[in-house]
């Protein structure tokens, strides 16, 4: 069921039907087997190979936030994690060239049937929004600042052990050097703290 899913959204051309990018290139990878969702902002524009999500500068930074959250190497963190975003195909870069543009909010509309399918067919244990868009489709109206660090149930509801019901909510900041949200040395302990708790939890996510 997830692998014919696949195949329909690699197809896809919504967004290019409604005129927001010139060509559809969906990006993301993962398998029925894998028990947490990582759920980015949008490909960027090196990401030409679809198997292989996060490949650019941003993706590298994020690799090694996975390595200090116990995963043994990039390779195991792309074995273990399904990886997608809010929308699958490169948005484009800004109109003043200031680095790649923000989906808008019909972008993510047309896109989102795609990962409600995902979340429905992979029943994920833990889901890692990763930047202030995913956070508004998992936690919305809520800001990093407020959350980073924290994990929390399908409704809101902030947790210091893991859900009855999965799945826990695990927000990140993007990793993308056009972030200034780590400039803040809190910050950078609000990220350690959401690593720690993702080291605690493989236990829960091999079982």
């Amino acid at each position: 069921m997830l692998r014919a899913l696949q195949v329909e959204q690699r197809a896809c051309h919504r967004c290019v039907d409604a005129h927001f990018i010139e060509r559809a290139h969906p990006v993301f990878n993962g398998n029925e087997q894998q028990h947490i969702l990582l759920v980015g902002q949008a490909p960027g524009p090196v990401e030409t190979d679809q198997s292989r999500p996060f490949a650019g500068r941003a993706g590298r930074q994020l690799m090694r936030w996975l390595v200090r959250a116990g995963f043994v190497s990039e390779n195991d963190a792309r074995e273990r994690i399904y990886m997608t975003s809010m929308t699958t195909c490169f948005p484009g870069r800004r109109p003043n060239g200031g680095g790649d543009r923000r989906p808008s909010s019909r972008e993510v509309a047309l896109c989102s049937t795609w990962l409600d399918g995902v979340i429905e067919l992979l029943a994920p244990r833990i889901i890692l929004p990763v930047g202030s868009l995913a956070l508004s489709r998992f936690l919305p109206g809520r800001r990093l600042d407020d959350v980073v660090g924290d994990a929390f149930t399908a409704g809101g509801v902030k947790v210091t052990h893991r859900p009855d019901v999965p799945p826990l909510l695990l927000p990140l900041p993007h990793p993308s050097g056009q972030s200034r949200w780590l400039n803040d040395p809190e910050r950078g302990a609000q990220l350690e703290r959401a690593l720690r708790r993702l080291r605690r939890l493989r236990a829960w996510l091999d079982c």
